[in-house]
């Protein structure tokens, strides 16, 4: 069971491993707080649903899943879209229509399909939680690269002074290649060394 959680943070991150959700990964990690915001937000929707699939998962049709999946979901990502609007309207308006989108990650879905649902509750849980853990620290980190580097703050608090040249390139898409490309070869690097 503790290697069920342990996959989802590092051995098969779905971010810097399995390179997976590369739309929210790209487009919202303009800051820490928009890249925890979102990483919070899959949580919520990646363990709920999680957790529902592998509940009912002897009494979906074969022929339907896909479908009942996808409700359920749309469910949970719904509830995190309101609350979001309803108590933080200036995130919710950063996040744009990523939030919504999160109803098609490859992610969501491939959890509820590949493993609950075909495991019980307490295994879908630990591995959604590990999934959506590694998902929430990858993109607060790449949140942050990117905001230290294009700002000199890190969650809006300046870390970097004056002296320091902001790096326009990190606050515009193109800075999210750059940094992502990064982090996946520092992460291939110590992958290597512990071989």
């Amino acid at each position: 069971m503790k290697n069920v959680f342990k996959k989802g943070l590092w051995e098969n991150h779905p971010i810097f491993k399995q390179l997976l959700g590369m739309c929210p990964t790209l487009a919202v990690t303009t800051s820490a707080i928009n890249g925890l915001s979102m990483g919070l937000a899959i949580i919520f929707v990646l363990n709920f649903s999680s957790g529902i699939v592998s509940l009912i998962r002897k009494f979906i049709p074969p022929q339907v899943r896909i479908a009942v999946y996808t409700i359920i979901i749309a469910t949970f990502v719904t509830l995190a879209d309101l609350f979001l609007k309803a108590f933080f309207p200036s995130i919710s308006k950063a996040l744009g229509p990523y939030v919504p989108l999160i109803v098609v990650n490859c992610i969501i879905l491939g959890r509820a399909e590949a493993f609950s649902s075909k495991n019980p509750p307490k295994l879908a849980l630990l591995d959604s939680l590990g999934v959506s853990l590694g998902f929430l620290w990858g993109l607060v980190l790449l949140g942050s690269l990117r905001e230290l580097l294009g700002a000199g703050t890190i969650f809006g608090i300046k870390v970097l002074g004056d002296f320091f040249e902001k790096w326009v390139v990190m606050v515009l898409p193109a800075g999210a290649f750059l940094v992502l490309g990064f982090l996946v070869g520092v992460i291939n690097y110590i992958e290597r060394k512990r071989r």
